[in-house]
């Protein structure tokens, strides 16, 4: 049986090109994760996986800063840290403002309606000194030439 479609491809069909960014060991601090630059994209999904367990508490969110305009929450800010969040675990959210970062070891939401964003970061914000995470994100261009970058 031949395959007529890869599974990156159907991926880039349904949900825009996907990015990737590792946060590396999280400080108390706001870090870049991603560049928006050439205008407005649809981001179709983000969802980011543990890849060292978070041991101590953290308030942490997620949230777009743009170059013009005021910074807003993608996800409520939630304690990723007071109970471990051990390696491994997916980390995801709705898409509703307000909602909180959803953990599970293999089942986590994703985007119900799409986020668009501007030119701009997408930034982490942190308040622990453990774990690390890596993000993927996937969008579609908006503005013709408008594209995500890991930072």
């Amino acid at each position: 049986m031949s395959v007529i479609i890869q599974g990156s491809q159907l991926r880039t069909v349904l949900l825009g090109t996907r990015v990737e960014k590792a946060t590396g060991t999280l400080a108390a601090e706001t870090k870049t994760l991603f560049n928006i630059t050439g205008g407005k994209v649809l981001i179709t999904s983000i969802v980011g996986e543990v890849t060292t367990s978070v041991t101590v508490a953290n308030s942490y969110k997620l949230q777009a800063n743009p170059t013009t305009g005021a910074t807003g929450d993608l996800v409520a800010a939630t304690d990723i840290g007071t109970t471990d969040t051990p390696a491994g675990t997916l980390l995801g959210f709705d898409g509703i403002e307000a909602s909180s970062i959803q953990q599970s070891p293999g089942v986590v939401p994703t985007l119900m309606r799409p986020i668009v964003v501007n030119t701009g970061t997408i930034e982490h914000v942190s308040a622990g000194t453990d774990g690390a995470i890596t993000w993927v994100l996937t969008y579609i261009p908006l503005d013709d030439g408008a594209t995500v970058t890991a930072a």
